[in-house]
């Protein structure tokens, strides 16, 4: 009988996975397990997964005042020295200033102005609001003056006591004397953007200055 040649022994370190003889398979290598999510990684997909915004540069601090600064002190108002704003010069008879008057507060509150933004004065005679206001006493009318929430009517003679307004409306009802031009010229004064006289022309112009 042939002898079968032997075959070579197989090294150890060059066999195969073991198997083992229950499962009949090879055992799976382990996979490694993510570890935690660090803050600053973002989430794939997600918004913050662009490049990181740099930082806002920090605000600088105000400095300080200086001694002279803290001790200078506060500039005071100076509104008596402003200028008048606007004027406008809406001619009327004497007889007829009062009535004009009225229309221009009415086109002035139609277009939009607050009623406390527009002060009226007369020359002759109290307007008939004033005239029904002071019926209560003076200390109530003059509470409505300094509430500033409506339109309030004076006579000239108490321009200085009124503050200034957007509009101050005139309504010359009465001839221009050394007082009354003077006190146009308060009631000028008192007009922020813009002053309204309604009257004779002519007269106005002489009473407040050809520059007007």
């Amino acid at each position: 009988m042939p002898l079968i040649p032997e075959e070579p022994p197989i090294p150890e370190s060059a066999q195969g996975p073991r198997v083992t003889p229950a499962a009949g398979r090879t055992a799976p290598t382990p996979r490694p397990v993510p570890g935690p999510r660090s803050a600053a990684t973002p989430r794939p997909g997600h918004p913050g997964s662009g490049p990181a915004r740099p930082a806002p540069p920090a605000q600088r601090p105000h400095p300080a005042p200086t001694p002279s600064e803290a001790a200078r002190p506060a500039r005071r108002d100076r509104q008596e020295n402003r200028p008048a704003g606007q004027f406008q010069l809406i001619p009327a008879p004497v007889s007829g200033a009062l009535d004009a008057a009225d229309e221009a507060v009415d086109l002035l509150l139609d277009s939009g102005r607050a009623p406390g933004d527009v002060l009226v004065f007369t020359t002759g005679e109290q307007h008939p609001w004033a005239v029904h206001e002071l019926s209560f006493g003076e200390s109530a009318y003059w509470a409505q003056h300094d509430a500033g929430d409506d339109v309030f009517f004076a006579h000239i003679s108490d321009a200085e006591r009124c503050k200034r307004r957007s509009v101050v409306v005139v309504a010359v009802d009465s001839d221009i004397d050394d007082g009354t031009a003077r006190a146009l010229a308060v009631a000028r004064k008192r007009a922020d953007a813009l002053l309204i006289v309604c009257g004779d022309p002519q007269k106005i112009n002489a009473a407040l200055g050809a520059g007007v």
